[in-house]
């Protein structure tokens, strides 16, 4: 009897006071199980999936090689602090651009003596700046004196000091040049030679080991590309630097200065770098340092619309002067148009393309020049000159014929494709040296 009053005495003891079932008791500490195995199951599972992964391969090798503490500090480069980093090479690659280049690059400071009585003399080609000199209204009569009238820009492409710079920047006879060096030392210029066709001069100071540019393959030249243009800006800020990126390729376009002179240019090279009046005859380089371009024009009324000659149409010209110390240019001589379905249309043309050979405003102005080499080759006014050795002539895809015809040199035999008088037929033409 009295054990049975202990068991009974005990019993409540291990339930805690509890008044449940012990089969509930039983089913509650399974479920609690379940649930705890579930939860765990999960969270490994999704531990070895993320370890999986390809961020999972490398913790889990650091987890091998004890270096657990690491994934918690380690902290991977932010995108804007990326690109932060390719803006500064981009930068640095321009500075390192700039060092390079701009010892070789020279200002050009155009002087001519201007009368006393006036002080209306003008830029003759509406690149330059005006000049600084001061003149006297008051002396009518007086006596001439010699100003700064303008400014351009050129490069060195010889130890011994030869410059290339553009033709329209040199080419008033009545003028003098100076070159101002970028360490300020001035020199007397000569004018060696200009191009009568290609918008290019080179010139001439006297001097031993100056630093010259490169001249790269225009060729290569991608649209989106970066470049740096140098100049002397204004005529008045010298090494003027300015960057920005190849805009088009290909351009063709007429440049007129504010008296009525006008030169086509041909398969040249769009930059929005900004080119000012004194640019001229700078060079526009590539993030190598080397000359792409040389900057001949800008867009009047626009905004970052600048032009330069590609390198390629210069290389020929530099080689000429460096052996003979002249420009030799080939000569067809014919005046012409160039025709396109405005003018097939309204003259009934068979063709649009080639160029309709036709005379100038002026009585004077023959449509084949007498004594030429079209003259000799039976060329007459009103043909069209369709093909030259196979390659058509079409102004619309960069190929005229000043272009094409430059590509060779006096004393060539080329076979030009004309259309005369209804029928086509092939022409062979010597090209003679353009008398300058």
């Amino acid at each position: 009897m009295e054990n049975e009053n202990i068991e009974n005495q005990t019993s409540p003891s291990i339930q805690n006071g509890s008044n449940q079932n012990p089969k509930y008791s039983r089913v509650l500490f399974v479920v609690v199980i379940l649930v705890v195995s579930i939860f765990v199951s999960a969270t490994v599972g999704g531990l070895f999936g993320f370890l999986a992964a390809k961020n999972g391969v490398g913790i889990l090798g650091k987890i091998r090689t004890g270096q657990i503490e690491s994934l918690f500090s380690e902290k991977q480069p932010s995108q804007p602090a990326q690109i932060k980093q390719n803006i500064v090479q981009e930068d640095s690659a321009v500075i390192d651009v700039v060092k390079k280049t701009s010892p070789s690059v020279v200002s050009i400071v155009i002087s001519k003596d201007v009368p006393t009585a006036t002080s209306d003399f003008f830029d003759p080609f509406g690149f330059f700046s005006q000049g600084s000199g001061n003149s006297n209204r008051n002396g009518a009569g007086g006596s001439a004196q010699k100003q700064d009238i303008g400014g351009g820009t050129g490069f060195f492409i010889t130890a011994d000091g030869m410059i290339v710079t553009n033709r329209h920047v040199v080419d008033d006879s009545t003028a003098s040049y100076t070159v101002v060096t970028s360490d300020d030392k001035k020199y007397p210029a000569k004018v060696l030679a200009v191009d009568p066709v290609v918008d290019i001069a080179v010139i001439k100071i006297e001097g031993d080991n100056f630093p010259t540019l490169e001249l790269g393959d225009s060729n290569t030249v991608q649209v989106g590309e970066t470049v740096v243009a140098i100049g002397n800006s204004l005529g008045q800020f010298s090494n003027t630097v300015s960057r920005g990126i190849i805009s088009g390729l290909k351009r063709n376009v007429t440049a007129g200065g504010e008296i009525g002179q006008a030169e086509n240019l041909t398969n040249i090279i769009q930059t929005d770098a900004a080119i000012n009046p004194g640019n001229s005859g700078g060079p526009l380089l590539d993030i190598d340092g080397k000359v792409i371009g040389i900057n001949v024009a800008i867009a009047s009324g626009a905004q970052n619309i600048g032009f330069a000659i590609p390198a390629d149409q210069v290389t020929k010209v530099i080689d000429q002067v460096k052996t003979t110390g002249k420009i030799s240019t080939p000569f067809l001589g014919v005046r012409y148009v160039s025709v396109d379905d405005t003018l097939q249309k309204q003259n009934n043309l068979p063709y649009n393309y080639g160029v309709l050979i036709a005379r100038g405003n002026s009585i004077t102005d023959f449509a084949v020049i007498p004594g030429s080499p079209a003259d000799k080759a039976g060329l007459i006014e009103n043909d069209i000159i369709l093909e030259i050795n196979g390659t058509k002539i079409d102004d619309a895809k960069g190929q005229g014929l000043t272009g094409l015809i430059a590509q060779y040199k006096a004393g060539d035999s080329v076979t030009l494709k004309i259309w005369h008088k209804g029928d086509t037929k092939d022409v062979v033409v010597v090209l003679e040296e353009r008398k300058q």
